[in-house]
């Protein structure tokens, strides 16, 4: 226990690889020390068991916030999302909004994203190269979310930019001037999402936001307004923030590893097992928190009540007890039972959302384009918040391309 390692989640704000980091961890042993009152696990095992575990919640003590985001209304906002309520509040929530989001839903989705990633790679066909991360991996899913809730056109620039200021609440920590920024985008999101429910509730369509308002499972009480605003705010900001990092990722293998576009256009059909390889290889949530509900005996450690868990998702999916070379990739793997779409009653919501569009985008790549290279250097920076903070993330991957 003395020379136990310890990781802190904002010592990765200075990683722009953080994988050596974690192999070293894995290494060490199944649990290390995080932060005061934190405990931080990097292997599979732990961390599939523990995703798992309803010992283990996801509702934190306001305090916790306060030290995070400060006092405002993305406080309130946090408390009443899907993502950070535990049974049986949060039961009732992802059953209602699971029924908005259904896979017959997402299928009808298939052929409209094909559309609509051919429209913004028709303006390449000339121009012969372009930012896989600026052209692509940020405009498509913000467009299938903000067409998913039907947000006029006109506005939808304003509802991304909010978005952004928004998600710094996800974050361990941000600064004060950030902190009223997030606070600003939550009151600014609401009082928009709110004039969208109040014309929903006059002419209902077949959008997910008219589909929340309708939503009743099981005899259990509809939604109330407050819950599908905060909820719809949610689920618009996490189903582009996901996809857009696992396109950037796959776009850059296709750059740096270039054998998984070989792969890929040699068998079309593997395009679904190749995001998940790309999700796998660098996931775009690197860590995900929990807390101690009770004491938890695991890994020889006992947990005590009230300890924060970190489970660092990312080393788990380059765990070498379970993936053969995990720092190479590969779109044919099977088994990939990787972690980034986490596990238990928290698996993420969008998921067959994230893997259809996904699968669509390097579909749609290597049927247009014979080949895609790297035309210039990528650019990476740390994120200033969402789901991937305080990691790094890409902010630019220009390619070259030459169509089929």
């Amino acid at each position: 226990m003395l020379n136990m390692p310890r990781f802190l989640l904002d010592d990765a704000r200075a990683m722009r690889d953080p994988y050596p980091v974690y192999r070293r961890l894995r290494a060490y042993g199944p649990v290390c020390r995080g932060g005061p009152g934190q405990w931080v696990f990097p292997r599979h095992e732990e961390v599939s068991a523990l995703l798992r575990d309803p010992r283990l919640g996801r509702e934190f003590p306001e305090e916790y916030q306060k030290v995070s985001v400060g006092e405002g209304p993305a406080n309130d906002y946090l408390r009443r999302i899907v993502v950070d309520r535990d049974p049986p509040g949060h039961t009732r929530l992802r059953r209602l909004l699971v029924k908005s989001l259904s896979p017959a839903m997402v299928r009808g989705m298939r052929e409209p994203v094909a559309r609509l990633v051919d429209g913004m790679l028709d303006r390449f066909a000339d121009e012969r190269r372009f930012d896989l991360v600026a052209d692509l991996a940020v405009p498509v899913p913000m467009t299938v979310m903000s067409e998913l809730l039907d947000i006029p056109r006109p506005d939808r620039a304003e509802i991304a930019r909010l978005s952004t200021s928004l998600a710094q609440a996800f974050a361990v920590f941000i600064p004060p001037e950030k902190q009223r920024e997030a606070h600003g985008a939550v009151v600014e999101l609401r009082d928009y999402m709110a004039g969208l429910v109040r014309e929903r509730r006059r002419r209902p369509g077949e959008d997910l936001l008219s589909r929340m308002l309708t939503a009743v499972k099981d005899g259990e009480e509809p939604l109330t307004d407050e819950e599908i605003i905060d909820n719809a705010l949610f689920v618009y900001y996490a189903g582009f923030e996901t996809t857009t990092n696992a396109i950037a990722t796959g776009g850059d293998l296709f750059v740096r590893q270039p054998h998984t576009q070989r792969q890929l256009r040699e068998d079309p059909g593997v395009s679904g097992s190749a995001l998940e390889e790309f999700m796998r290889y660098d996931a775009p949530i690197h860590a995900t928190t929990r807390l101690a509900l009770e004491p938890i005996e695991i890994a020889g450690l006992t947990v005590r009540k009230g300890r924060v868990v970190v489970l660092l998702l990312a080393s788990a999916n380059h765990d070498e007890q379970v993936f053969h070379d995990p720092g190479r990739a590969d779109l044919t793997r099977s088994p990939n039972p990787h972690l980034s779409f986490g596990g238990g009653v928290h698996h993420c919501l969008g998921a067959a959302l994230a893997r259809m569009e996904g699968a669509v985008v390097f579909e749609r790549l290597v049927a247009r384009f014979a080949d895609i290279e790297s035309a210039g250097e990528n650019v990476w920076e740390p994120s200033a918040g969402g789901f991937r903070f305080p990691y790094w993330a890409h902010r630019s991957v220009p390619v070259a391309v030459r169509p089929a």
